[in-house]
């Protein structure tokens, strides 16, 4: 159960660069990067292509996974019985080193590191098919993130004295690639020293929700993270405790937290990497004897859709439940392949909110994915904002979606009530900055 390869596309469909696929004829590649091209030009809309694409003119049994980034395709090639979930992590894992390394993932990124794309893709898949080395500390001593000073010395010929080679075993070479394993921690590098110790933490939780056509939940699931990163000098040894633990289910925990203290005392024990990671994943437990199983959801939508010939009226109110203000908050509706146009007016109500035509709030009408998305920066708590509109169609019975699809982001918030209760550090002497800090976003399949 392995990736075949990886492939990454442009978004015309061009490969940039891929695997070697050295055990696999050479058409193997180009069969599964057709299947996707194929499959992309059959769609109505690209974000209704199926995330996984079997490819038929092969012998054996073989699919191609794929995700979009920056208008690029990722495309992870599979066969026999791999499991795709195996190639989707490995994907998102793939992506976010990019991100770490060269902040925004673009052709014009790739293709100006495409030797440090290159390595690190060597490095994190073995020929054999396998993720190897996906921790961002270890890798950056293998490979060099790009910089101009790197860049300089790479340019430069070997046998220019004073200046060490790579392949003759430099300091950029050899010695920097056995660095990464010199740590008897894998996760964490030795002798790292700070002229300031801080390790902060952001408790993300993202809502995913469907709910009915009469208003009524259908299901609403919570997911959280505790994102770090850690600036500690030595070898620190952390402790992390909460109030509320209990709310944490279905953990999945960075390598370096001791399972068994978790088990023994729901405590968090662990020695941090170095920089940004990702300690824990879990899914909010609702308590014991709870009325209801569903995270309430902290807004509502009320929508009067009105078809027609040739298209249609609607008049759609988005009312805040929360507490907090929320921010960022978008809604779109798919009106069809066949809508041309769109007409909107904006207004709103409530306490504190705005003033009709706010620049708080917009519409805008997509010609190429026949999208209309409404935006809201900031809803303050019990606001309403109404956006009445109507939209055309070159057919005479408009085929809209019949689901809302509404995102959201509550900042200094969480579902769940998670409190962090003590963080102590033993194994070191110096004094610490720590910091915590809750947000929580969401998206919610509104149907009418």
């Amino acid at each position: 159960m392995a990736i075949d390869g990886l492939i990454i596309l442009d978004p015309a469909g061009r490969p940039i660069i891929q695997s070697s696929y050295s055990s696999y004829p050479t058409a193997y590649p180009l069969l599964h990067i057709e299947a996707l091209n194929n499959a992309l030009a059959k769609a109505p809309r690209e974000d209704s292509v199926d995330p996984v694409i079997p490819v038929a003119e092969l012998s054996c049994s073989s699919a191609c996974c794929h995700v979009e980034v920056g208008g690029m395709r990722f495309l992870a090639t599979i066969s026999e019985d791999a499991d795709p979930l195996i190639a989707f992590a490995f994907l998102d894992t793939f992506i976010e080193i990019l991100h770490d390394y060269f902040g925004t993932v673009t052709v014009a990124t790739l293709k100006d590191n495409f030797d440090t794309v290159y390595q690190l893709l060597e490095e994190t898949l073995d020929s054999s098919g396998h993720p190897l080395t996906t921790s961002q500390n270890a890798l950056s001593d293998i490979v060099l993130p790009p910089s101009l000073i790197s860049k300089l010395l790479a340019s430069v010929s070997p046998s220019t004295p004073g200046v060490p080679s790579g392949r003759q075993g430099g300091s950029f070479g050899l010695n920097g690639a056995s660095g990464a394993f010199a740590s008897p921690i894998p996760w964490r590098k030795a002798g790292v020293r700070h002229n300031h110790n801080e390790i902060l933490f952001d408790v993300v939780e993202d809502m995913r929700a469907i709910v009915g056509k009469n208003g009524a939940t259908l299901v609403s699931n919570v997911f959280g993270n505790i994102e770090s990163n850690s600036k500690l000098s030595g070898t620190p040894d952390l402790t992390l405790t909460f109030t509320n633990p209990s709310v944490m289910g279905d953990c999945a925990f960075h390598p370096c937290v001791r399972l068994q203290r978790w088990t023994r005392d729901s405590a968090l024990s662990f020695i941090p990497p170095e920089g940004r990671f990702v300690l824990a994943d879990y899914q909010y437990k609702p308590p014991q004897g709870a009325l209801i199983s569903n995270v309430p959801i902290p807004l509502s939508l009320k929508a009067n859709m009105d078809m027609g010939e040739f298209g249609g009226t609607f008049t759609l109110t988005l009312t805040s439940r929360s507490m907090k203000v929320m921010e960022n908050v978008e809604l779109e509706l798919y009106l069809g392949e066949d809508a041309t146009s769109a007409q909107c007016t904006l207004s709103s109500a409530g306490s504190g909110v705005g003033f009709v035509g706010s620049a708080d709030a917009s519409w805008t009408f997509d010609s190429r994915k026949k999208t209309l998305r409404w935006e809201i920066l900031n809803m303050r708590s019990s606001g309403s904002w109404i956006l009445r509109g109507s939209w055309t169609s070159s057919i005479k019975a408009p085929r809209p979606a019949h689901a809302f699809q509404i995102r959201f982001e509550i900042p200094s918030f969480s579902f769940s009530s998670l409190k962090v209760d003590h963080l102590r550090l033993s194994g070191e002497t110096f004094k610490m900055y720590k910091g915590v800090r809750m947000r929580s976003k969401g998206s919610l399949e509104w149907r009418w």
